[in-house]
């Protein structure tokens, strides 16, 4: 049998008793202190079928007791409240939230956490089909009308609470504008819902086509003068014919609106010289209508010198 030696190896005996020593003095001497902290709430073990009703905390505040340099070293994630929810049922429920909740770093000790527990509402998941409706902003060109309005989903699954889900009755998507448009406009689209616990069950964009088409009624101002514009210095301008009649297109009420003394016909001469010209006869761009068409649309313009 052989006798175990209690001075064998003491130099790193006596080392390894200075060295624990001063590590224990270094502890003990640290300040001790408490401080106070917003703290993430998480959510944990959340039950399938259920969906949390109105507003939760999101964060809680805890105090926190350990030497200085622990808590000073801290960051952010490294302490977090956990709630358990894996018995939540439907209805109202209140968790208590104590400190063994609160994940914090070895030797950072949770003293208290307020609120010390938590109202949380749950009601049972609902997805079902709603329609989706795509709003239109602005106003197409002046002649031109809204025609078909299509979108692909015409529907889409939304999710929720039930009661919520219920009184769903479409989705929107961003607005589309037509602001001044004279074609069919194409434009993809993110689709959701004004109430924030309403989900889609597959996020998915829309594609939003409208049809804009020329105005279905016409009026027809006539014996309008042709104007002469951008004639040369020194020089004069005969029209031939010098009346024409414009065709205007729209909307019965923003034909109506139209003041007929606005609608002028007139013919460009930038540029031209001494001659006789056939030129396109053009009318200003209207408010409340478009011009469809002008008859006659062409015109000779005789040009002489003015000291013929």
């Amino acid at each position: 049998m052989s006798v175990i030696w209690p001075f064998r190896h003491i130099g790193l005996k006596a080392l390894a008793f200075v060295l624990a020593l001063l590590l224990w003095l270094v502890v003990a001497g640290e300040e001790v202190v408490e401080r106070g902290l917003r703290v993430p709430l998480e959510l944990q073990q959340f039950p399938s079928g259920l969906e949390l009703r109105g507003e939760w905390p999101t964060f809680v505040d805890v105090r926190l007791r350990g030497p200085s340099a622990a808590l000073g070293r801290m960051a952010a994630g490294d302490i977090v409240a956990v709630l358990d929810l894996r018995s939540a049922k439907v209805g109202p429920r209140l968790f208590q939230l104590t400190p063994d909740q609160v994940r914090a770093p070895s030797g950072v000790e949770v003293v208290q956490v307020t609120p010390p527990s938590v109202a949380l509402a749950f009601e049972k998941s609902k997805t079902r089909l709603v329609p989706v409706r795509p709003p239109l902003d602005g106003d197409p060109a002046p002649g031109f009308v809204v025609g078909k309005v299509s979108v692909n989903p015409e529907s889409v699954e939304v999710t929720g609470p039930e009661t919520i889900v219920d009184r769903a009755i479409e989705a929107f998507t961003e607005p589309v504008s037509v602001a001044g448009a004279r074609d069919q406009v194409v434009e993809q689209v993110t689709v959701g819902f004004l109430d924030a616990e309403l989900r889609l069950k597959v996020p998915r964009p829309a594609i939003v086509t409208v049809q804009v088409l020329p105005g279905p009624d016409e009026r027809t101002v006539s014996d309008r003068a042709i104007h002469l514009r951008n004639l040369g210095p020194k020089l004069v301008a005969q029209a031939i014919p010098a009346v024409t009649s414009v065709v205007l297109r729209g909307t019965s009420q923003s034909l109506s609106l139209v003041d007929t003394s606005t609608v002028n016909a007139y013919v460009d001469l930038s540029g031209l010289g001494v001659g006789e010209h056939v030129l396109n006869v053009q009318a200003d761009a209207l408010q409340d209508a478009g011009v469809s068409r002008i008859a006659p649309d062409t015109i000779r313009v005789r040009i002489s010198s003015a000291q013929d």
